[in-house]
């Protein structure tokens, strides 16, 4: 079945369960736009606060080097030493940038999903290396889709940028006449100000990259019904075993009240639908119930009765009553004390006059 037929019978939005189980592979919404906004951001953040003092430590390091550079001597381990120098000015003037870069990456995933630990997204899969996959990923619609979007992010881009340069076109003229000093305040108050317009336009495409890369991600998420049937037997167990367990568990209880009911005290009948066995010795607070049942479960406890010897009393009520009140195990609730009572009491009476 191709990759769109299998699609189509996925009509059911995912579940919760789903969701959780694509987080913790690793399959989560990203949007690189949004992950460039942030980083622009931060760049630009940089240069507001730090362009300045980067400029003076780039300057005073470099300064020193270039006014007593006949005093160098020709060395290859002063040479290595001076490079190494270099390269930690330079170090330490440009790690607030960076970052600042960092940071705002790292946030940029956090906003779109939670910190996610797994190794299945970098696990070997074959539909990544297979040449028809890559065929169909470099061909399909998503990758002209992606296109677009791309000729569209490079003409906005352009659109804003120029509008800017086009604007400022009087300063450009003059730049090469001004003092370096003054040439670099300017060249950053240009920066500054492209830079706030790249940030204007990506505002509008990171929002609408993260509405459209969460929708698909969700589109590819969704379950057929089979799925979703395959899950709900995981998640609630599987309705045929349920049902065989549920069997298996009521007829080890038959078992359990067939054997008790040669120890009943009394059974309590409505002619042949109910049975009831009660059991009541000296001591007990309050007769307890072995066993119960209607129609053709009530005829077995009768006759294991009679084979037994239990006495069985025929009272309708009191049987019914009993049936619905009270469980295997459990002693008679309070309201039908005193009936019971009366029924062990002329049972009782009998044995004695048996005796």
């Amino acid at each position: 079945m191709s990759e769109g037929a299998e699609q189509e019978d996925k009509t059911e939005d995912p579940t919760p369960r789903r969701i959780e189980k694509a987080i913790e592979q690793g399959n989560v919404p990203n949007s690189i736009e949004i992950n460039t906004f942030f980083i622009l951001a931060a760049f630009t953040l940089a240069l507001v606060m730090a362009s300045g003092s980067i400029a003076r430590d780039l300057v005073a390091g470099m300064r020193g080097f270039l006014m007593n550079a006949h005093a160098v001597p020709s060395d290859p381990h002063v040479y290595a030493a001076m490079g190494l120098r270099t390269m930690m000015i330079y170090a330490q003037a440009l790690a607030v940038p960076i970052g600042l870069v960092v940071v705002a990456g790292l946030a940029a995933g956090l906003i779109q999903h939670p910190l996610v630990f797994s190794t299945e997204a970098i696990g070997l899969k074959w539909e990544r290396v297979s040449p028809m996959a890559g065929a169909k990923r470099i061909f399909g619609m998503e990758a002209l889709f992606q296109f677009i979007k791309g000729l569209a992010k490079l003409a906005m881009v352009g659109i804003v940028g120029g509008t800017i340069l086009w604007g400022e076109r009087d300063r450009l003229e003059v730049f090469v006449r001004l003092d370096p000093s003054a040439t670099l305040a300017a060249i950053l108050s240009l920066c500054l100000k492209l830079m706030g317009g790249m940030l204007a336009v990506f505002v509008a495409i990171a929002l609408g990259d993260a509405v459209y890369q969460r929708f698909k991600w969700r589109q590819k998420l969704r379950m057929s019904k089979e799925e979703m049937k395959q899950e709900h037997k995981e998640s609630d167990g599987n309705p045929e075993v349920k049902g065989r367990m549920k069997q298996i568990r009521a007829q080890r209880v038959k078992k359990r009240m067939m054997a008790a009911v040669p120890t009943a005290t009394v059974i309590v009948t409505n002619p042949t639908h109910y049975a009831v066995a009660l059991r009541y010795e000296a001591g007990m607070q309050a007769p307890i119930c072995v066993a119960k049942g209607v129609d053709s479960l009530a005829l077995r406890i009768r006759a294991i009765a009679k084979e037994h010897d239990v006495p069985v009393l025929e009272n309708p009520p009191l049987a019914r009553a009993l049936h619905a009140t009270v469980d295997i195990d459990e002693e008679i609730p309070a309201e039908h004390y005193r009936a019971v009572a009366e029924v062990i009491g002329f049972v009782m009476r009998l044995r004695r006059r048996a005796a």
